[in-house]
């Protein structure tokens, strides 16, 4: 069974040619210099589309299904996990302004956010909520027309290039889930607000192009016409409504970054001779090989079948952490299986496949732990929500 139109598969190719022409060459400074994804590659995917692929035509996006939005995934994560993941900080903060948004927020930042002109960032982990989303303590209070913000979020990626930041905050301190509402931040790109608003970069071992921040609001001013739905306590909703796309999203970029440690090995394999032979020749790297192209290909289609239950309109929240779940640690495991193939040439940190070895170690711990998606799996098969 294909879940991919022409449509998809024409979109598969240009994204596949955009990425080894403009982004494989890139890819490793990035990583080896910790530098941020260039401008003109963000200018470029803006003007495919590829920051607004499930955007609706009306808001300036292409107006096309998740399945869409997973096959551009994988084929810039195979090419750079990060510029793979750059165009979901608007999807996912799209899909949920559109879901949630008001008329006037839709008119004013979907078409900036579909053609990459507006760049998002989500702020919702703090010190002390990371899975307990319903724990947030950033207090947001109202004056007159405006909301005055204080407190910290942690690992907000791309908090400094972002135009607009998503961000949770508490506008009930009794309530828990209910006193939650979400506020569009505006903040100029590449820079902060001091003193009201202020980003601390927070130094990782791999996932290099966008760096992740820890952010301070210090009486930071609000246009109240900024709250997503103009309406308060809604944004612990607003957040879950985000999460089956993330998760399905995320599948993909594991996917991709697998398909290129695979490949990588693959190559490898037939090129490094070792007792006069190549070391495809030994069944234990054949072994792996197959394993990882087996392991690549579940993940696909269950990453699929997900997507296609989503843009049916059907609860995914089962099916995304499945997905979400086994892709993760697949991506994770043929990471290390490939850099082992290669020895000690792939410990060398130069080494393209000690890039997606160091950066697979985010997936099983990003868009939900591996024990949450367990635990939202186990939930769902027990029936008790």
């Amino acid at each position: 069974m294909s879940f991919l139109t022409d449509d998809h598969l024409a979109l598969q190719r240009a994204t596949r040619e955009f990425a080894e022409r403009k982004v494989e060459p890139v890819a490793a400074s990035l990583d080896l210099e910790d530098k941020q994804i260039p401008e003109d590659l963000l200018a470029e995917m803006g003007d495919m589309g590829l920051f607004g692929v499930a955007i609706p035509a009306e808001h300036g996006g292409l107006g096309m299904d998740t399945i869409a939005l997973c096959v551009v995934t994988e084929e810039l994560a195979r090419a750079s996990l990060s510029v793979g993941s750059v165009i979901h900080r608007n999807s996912i903060t799209g899909h949920i302004l559109n879901s949630f948004g008001t008329q006037q927020q839709k008119d004013r930042f979907l078409p900036g956010m579909a053609a990459g002109k507006i760049q998002t960032a989500s702020a919702g982990t703090e010190p002390e909520a990371g899975s307990d989303a319903g724990n947030i303590k950033t207090m947001a209070r109202r004056e007159g027309d405006t909301y005055i913000l204080n407190g910290a979020k942690q690992w907000c990626t791309f908090a400094n290039r972002a135009n607009v930041l998503f961000t949770y905050a508490r506008t009930n301190s009794v309530a828990k889930h209910s006193g939650i509402s979400l506020f569009m931040v505006e903040k100029p790109a590449g820079d902060f607000e001091p003193p009201h608003l202020t980003g601390t970069h927070i130094p990782t071992s791999g996932y290099h192009g966008m760096y992740s921040y820890s952010l301070h609001f210090d009486d930071l001013e609000v246009p109240a016409s900024n709250l997503v739905g103009e309406e308060e306590g809604k944004g612990f909703r607003q957040l879950m409504g985000g999460y089956e796309t993330a998760r399905i999203t995320f599948a993909f970029r594991c996917i991709g970054l697998a398909r290129a440690a695979y490949e990588a090995a693959v190559e490898y394999s037939k090129q490094r001779v070792q007792f006069g032979q190549p070391i495809a020749n030994f069944q234990a790297v054949r072994f792996k090989l197959a394993e990882m192209r087996t392991q690549i290909e579940a993940a696909r289609a269950l990453g699929y079948t997900a997507a296609a239950k989503f843009d049916q309109g059907e609860r995914a929240d089962l099916e995304a952490g499945m997905a979400k779940l086994f892709a993760s640690e697949m991506a994770h495991k043929a990471a290390w299986d490939a850099l082992y193939i290669h020895g000690g040439n792939g410990y060398a940190r130069d080494a393209n496949v000690n890039r997606y070895w160091r950066d697979s170690g985010l997936l099983p711990i990003g868009e939900g732990t591996s024990d949450v998606q367990r635990e939202v799996i186990a939930r769902r098969i027990l029936g008790e929500r």
